[in-house]
């Protein structure tokens, strides 16, 4: 049994290519786009810069929570099948500490920044002047934005790292008798459970409003929670889809097999619908009901019957991307057990859902200046390339697979 890996020089390569780019497309903004200079809002690049990084930070921040997501609902739900792969899911929730301190460090320098063309109601006088911005000024507002932030970091952090240290505990342990076992599982269970209820209270609720939707300040969608996290969850199954893929293309991972990855298509496929259900759901509801202050969110970015929106091509080049090429090409069971076609359909999804979150923050920060050139491209390579370095790095310190998992013959044995 081959258990242990080693970082190929050709990954470790390309790991460290694209964070240098990414470092250098961060410098390059710095110097050329003038984050700090003009007025907030009169210098679009400016915003461009913020906008840009609070994107992206945000994105892969919550596409690599998904993985210890992911753990811990097949862990209560006893699902023994994910075993076989679990290290891949454990390396790649290891990345969450590294992007939460990224993203803290990205909000706090807006919002302590003070910048408005951010957040508006970061100006104190726009909400001194506006009924609704004053109204909800009990949680928008650096105090609360701030603590609830990092809370939430924290819990993600501290609770994934419990839940990581115990999978490493049973590799020490050794074999486990049934007693054993089953204090094991039960104890693992437990903080599965703690973690889905502050996921769901956090992802599935909270942070979502203020991070993202605030940005609209005006505007709110009791759906939006749920559309976030179908968004990031979809394309969290997709990143841990190219990790196991490549594993085993490279050797590893003996024990996976396509009922594997046909288990992980199958939720790519259930889970695009789910999205498509939720971004059907938000926008046919406030175009049936056509209030003025519902529907300027669409407004801004499709436009109406008379100006087409910056945004229009963007927008519904994120749902064919998104929902039709899913539902088309992963209907069938043959193209879910394909590791070439399965790691293009991966990499498209991630790509679609990262266009999501450009739609979700642009629109309303730079308005009607839509980019999409070196800035926008070179910062979520930096982030890629993070994410390949971590996961790999993690891999190559611990076995990969949890010999002594009750459930590892279960997942031997798997057949979807």
């Amino acid at each position: 049994m081959n258990n242990h890996f080693v970082i190929p020089g050709g990954y470790k390569k390309w790991t460290t290519g694209l964070m240098i780019v990414g470092v250098v497309t961060l410098l390059a903004a710095i110097i050329f786009l003038h984050p700090l200079a003009g007025n907030k809002g009169d210098n679009v690049l400016g915003t461009r810069f913020w906008a840009v990084l609070l994107q992206n930070s945000m994105y892969w921040l919550m596409l690599v929570n998904t993985a210890m997501f992911f753990m811990c609902i097949t862990t209560v739900a006893m699902g023994g099948w994910q075993v076989a792969f679990r290290r891949i899911t454990e390396a790649i929730s290891s990345v969450v500490p590294v992007m939460a301190v990224i993203m803290l460090i990205v909000i706090l320098s807006i919002v302590f920044g003070h910048r408005y063309d951010i957040y508006p109601w970061l100006d104190r006088n726009a909400v001194a002047a506006d009924k609704v911005l004053r109204g909800k000024s009990g949680f928008l507002n650096p105090t609360f934005y701030t603590g609830a932030s990092i809370v939430t970091l924290g819990l993600w952090w501290f609770i994934g790292k419990k839940i990581r240290q115990f999978s490493l505990e049973s590799d020490q342990h050794g074999p486990m008798d049934f007693e054993t076992g089953k204090r094991w599982i039960n104890k693992n269970v437990a903080w599965g459970a703690f973690f889905i209820v502050v996921y769901g209270l956090s992802v599935g609720s909270t942070m979502p409003w203020l991070w993202l939707m605030s940005i609209d300040a005006h505007w709110f969608s009791t759906m939006y929670s749920w559309y976030t996290f179908a968004s990031t969850f979809v394309s969290g199954i997709a990143l841990i889809t190219i990790f196991v893929i490549y594993f085993k293309n490279k050797g590893e991972l003996e024990y996976v097999t396509h009922e594997h990855l046909h288990d992980l298509g199958k939720f790519i496929f259930a889970f695009s619908i789910f999205w498509a259900y939720l971004w059907f759901s938000q926008y046919m509801l406030i175009w049936y009901s056509n209030q003025p202050e519902e529907t300027k969110y669409f407004i801004d970015r499709i436009g109406t019957a008379r100006h087409v929106g910056a945004y229009k091509g963007l927008f519904f080049f994120n749902l064919i991307v998104n929902f039709v090429c899913p539902i088309l090409l992963l209907m069938k069971k043959g193209p879910k057990r394909n590791y070439t076609f399965m790691t293009f359909m991966c990499v498209m999804i991630i790509f679609g859902h990262w266009i999501d979150f450009y739609q979700m923050v642009m629109p309303g920060t730079v308005k009607n200046h839509p980019h999409m050139s070196w800035y926008e491209f070179g910062i979520p390579v930096g982030f890629v390339g993070l994410i390949m370095w971590s996961v790999a790095r993690y891999l190559s310190k611990v076995p990969l697979l949890q010999k002594n998992h009750p459930f590892l013959k279960e997942s031997i044995i798997h057949h979807t």
